[in-house]
């Protein structure tokens, strides 16, 4: 099946009050080029999140995956208050006995690190993944579906181009072999008259020999034999499960190949 290498997919969930978005998009490359952007908290799991891309069969296309974490709390912050209490005392002891000007306020006492506490929940890292991955596999769903529908119309109209040009094969094959009877006989003829106005004793086996050879020269069945087992090979390469870009653009130099061959042999203008 022809996929696509442009594509969009989103989707998004709430797990235990956070809400995870996944959205990829791809563009054509030559090779696979796969940038992730995750919360820095989730960085860790980059490979994993790129396993599963390849996993889906995807090996072509410069894409890019956002994971996005909204709501939630990871965070608890709580004030130590002992500490705070014998903080004020020293900076009130430090204000009476120096006799300093009195600016001690809540943003004073909160520039000290010690005021605060911060307590970080333990991380469950499979959790993490299983909730990072449900979201990743409905969004890779779309993505690729999307690549899918894409290649099936891309296939289509490939397909149909195909059959138009067998079609103008097959005629040019049967205009090729009525031309080439046409031209031996006028080549023959022509060859007779210039040999009998110059008295030069007509040699038959030589007449038919440059005849032949002429008409070897401008045949173009070899090239029309090649270029259909070119047709049927990009056919059959459409249908297969796997990344066919590189072996359709080879096909297709090949069929540019034979066609000027036959175009630089035919003198026909039809």
């Amino acid at each position: 099946m022809l996929k696509s290498m442009t594509a969009f997919g989103r989707s998004s969930r709430t797990e235990d009050e956070k809400e995870i978005t996944v959205e990829i998009k791809s563009v054509n490359n030559r090779f696979l080029d796969c940038s992730v952007r995750l919360p820095r908290n989730l960085s860790y799991l980059e490979d994993k999140v790129k396993k599963e891309l390849t996993a889906r069969g995807i090996s072509r296309g410069k894409i890019e995956i956002n994971v996005t974490v909204s709501g939630g709390s990871e965070l608890s912050i709580a004030v130590d208050k002992e500490f705070v209490r014998g903080y004020l005392e020293a900076l009130e002891t430090l204000r009476d006995e120096f006799g300093l000007r009195d600016d001690i306020s809540v943003m004073t006492v909160a520039r000290n690190n010690e005021v605060f506490t911060v307590k970080r929940p333990e991380k469950d890292e499979e959790k993490e993944w299983n909730d990072l991955s449900a979201v990743l596999a409905s969004a890779l769903d779309e993505f690729v579906k999307m690549r899918e529908n894409e290649g099936e119309n891309l296939a289509a109209d490939i397909l149909g181009k195909i059959s138009i040009c067998r079609g103008y094969a097959k005629k040019i094959g049967e205009m090729s072999e009525k031309d080439i009877k046409g031209y031996r006989a006028r080549l023959e003829e022509r060859l007779r008259q210039v040999l009998a106005d110059n008295r030069v004793t007509v040699d038959e086996s030589r007449i038919l020999t440059e005849c032949a050879i002429f008409a070897d020269r401008v045949a173009v069945d070899e090239e029309l034999v090649r270029l259909e087992s070119h047709f049927g090979a990009f056919t059959d390469i459409l249908k297969a499960d796997e990344a066919v870009g590189r072996k359709l653009d080879f096909l297709l130099q090949e069929m540019n190949r034979e066609t000027n061959t036959i175009g630089s042999k035919c003198s026909d203008n039809e």
